[in-house]
């Protein structure tokens, strides 16, 4: 079974004017192409973009609001000498049994001593 690591970046917010690209949609795609093709460059796998809620505080006197983060999700195939083996269950030994046994009291028969 594959092991994978994760890798989570912020989706890129500022894009930069390209030549021959005039709309704002086809900058952002192009930002968006950038960081996904650096990443990949390092061996990761683009997962899926997220946009997930945080509570932030926007001063030291403000109280928390929600606010909303878009981010990239990538993965890779852990390393094999990284990835630890399934955890088992290691085999049961018997107990051993003790030689010991309580003195029998008089007049008891052997089953009778635990009475």
């Amino acid at each position: 079974m594959t092991q994978y690591e994760y890798q989570v970046i912020a989706s890129p917010r500022r894009t930069k004017r390209i030549k021959g690209v005039k709309t704002g949609a086809g900058r952002f795609a192009h930002a968006l192409t950038d960081a996904i093709n650096d990443m990949a460059a390092e061996g990761w796998e683009y997962l899926r973009a997220e946009t997930l809620p945080a509570d932030e505080k926007k001063g030291m006197l403000s109280s928390a609001s929600e606010t909303y983060h878009s981010v990239l999700v990538f993965r890779r195939a852990k390393p094999a000498a990284q990835v630890q083996p399934a955890l088992r269950a290691a085999p049961v030994k018997p107990e051993p049994v003790l030689s010991e046994q309580a003195p029998a009291a008089p007049g008891l028969g052997p089953a009778d001593r635990d009475l």
